[in-house]
């Protein structure tokens, strides 16, 4: 996961290329860094985030909405997009509130920001194509299971991830039941025999 984010673009981008490079990392950071739905995150608005307080407001599935945290990677990446970068870019359109526009200053589309994925993906040595390709559901795979992994709560995570039914959450705990037994394996003297 590290590999992907840092291959979407450093945080202190300059240049012409600059304001995508920031953009990017700022919106693989949010994708990751929220547990966003790809649709969450191309249709968040300036006003959404508190940066200050490290919170955002998602607009979810069926029209809920829900606030989450924003850890200090996806803050600072956001703060330098935002200041830097987002400008730049809007100064080709006709302005938006969108938190990620795209390189005629409009809203980022999914299509775009799927295109922003794949890139970081393959510039990663990631897969792009077939069955194990990333995706933007990978990143917010990879925050369940590294929230439960860490020990949350799966009731805290469903709430995280604007699931209605824990069962849908349920999905990410089979990954850390496979960790919990490789952990298992690897560390008590009596797993072998």
């Amino acid at each position: 996961m590290v590999r992907l984010l840092e291959t979407a673009g450093p945080v202190a981008a300059t240049g012409e290329a600059a304001p995508r490079a920031l953009r990017d990392r700022a919106l693989l950071e949010f994708l990751y860094g929220t547990g966003a739905r790809i649709s969450e995150a191309v249709g968040a608005v300036v006003d959404d985030l508190d940066l200050d307080a490290g919170t955002v407001l998602l607009h979810g599935k069926g029209g809920k909405t829900r606030l989450v945290p924003v850890g200090g990677y996806a803050a600072e990446a956001l703060r330098a997009w935002l200041v830097r970068g987002r400008p730049a870019l809007l100064a080709a359109g006709r302005g938006t509130p969108a938190v990620f526009v795209n390189a005629r200053g409009g809203p980022l589309t999914r299509q775009g920001a799927w295109t922003v994925l794949r890139a970081a993906a393959g510039r990663a040595g990631l897969p792009v194509d077939g069955p194990d390709a990333v995706s933007p559901h990978t990143l917010r795979h990879s925050y369940a299971t590294h929230l439960l992994d860490g020990g949350a709560d799966v009731r805290v995570v469903q709430e995280l991830l604007g699931h209605a039914s824990v069962t849908t959450t349920q999905v990410y705990t089979l990954v850390t039941v496979e960790r919990l037994r490789e952990v298992y394996v690897t560390a008590h003297p009596r797993a072998h025999g």
